[in-house]
C-alpha cells in the first residue's frame, strides 16, 4: 500500500512540475510580447526588433503538452510570422502594423491557454482600430507612442 501511495505522490509531483514548467514557457512568451509592446510605446524601433527576434526564439523553443499545447500549436506559425515581420521591418510604422496581427493572435492564445497568474488586459485604440495586451490596466498606446499615449480603453480582462 505504501508503494502505491509513493508512486502516486511521485506521479503527482512530476505532473505538477511539468505543468509548472509549461506555465513558465507561456509566461515567458507573454513577457516577451510585453517587451515588444513597451518598445513600441516608447517608439524604440531597434529595441522592438530585438525583442521580436527574442519572441521568435521563445516561440520556436516552447515545447508544450496538453490543452495549452493544442491552442499554442494552432497559433504558433501566425505568432512567429508576425514577430519576424516586426524584427525585420524597416521602420516603426511597419512594426506597428505587424504588431496588430501579433496582438490579435496573442489575445486568442490568452483566451485559450493559461498564460499568467495575474490579469491580462486587452486594450483597444479606436484611432488605430487595433488592440493589444497589457499587464497593467493603465493605457499606454503602442500604436501612436507619445503622440497619443493614453488613447484607448480596456476592452477585456482575462483572469
Amino acid at each position: 500500500m505504501k508503494k502505491i501511495f509513493l508512486a502516486l505522490a511521485v506521479f503527482a509531483s512530476t505532473a505538477t512540475h511539468q505543468l509548472f514548467a509549461q506555465q513558465q514557457k507561456l509566461s515567458s512568451l507573454l513577457n516577451q510580447y510585453y517587451s515588444i509592446k513597451d518598445a513600441l510605446v516608447s517608439s524604440n524601433s531597434k529595441l522592438a526588433a530585438t525583442q521580436a527576434a527574442d519572441f521568435v526564439k521563445a516561440a520556436n523553443n516552447a515545447e508544450l503538452t496538453g490543452e495549452d499545447a493544442k491552442v499554442f500549436a494552432n497559433l504558433k506559425d501566425k505568432l512567429v510570422v508576425a514577430a519576424q515581420e516586426i524584427s525585420t521591418a524597416k521602420n516603426i510604422d511597419q512594426q506597428r502594423t505587424s504588431f496588430i496581427t501579433l496582438s490579435n493572435e496573442m489575445y486568442t492564445l490568452a483566451k485559450g491557454a493559461h498564460l499568467s497568474e495575474t490579469p491580462i488586459y486587452q486594450q483597444y485604440c479606436p484611432m488605430a482600430k487595433a488592440g493589444w495586451l497589457s499587464n497593467n490596466n493603465s493605457i499606454k498606446n503602442p500604436y501612436y507612442g507619445n503622440q497619443m499615449l493614453t488613447c484607448g480603453k480596456v476592452a477585456d480582462t482575462i483572469k
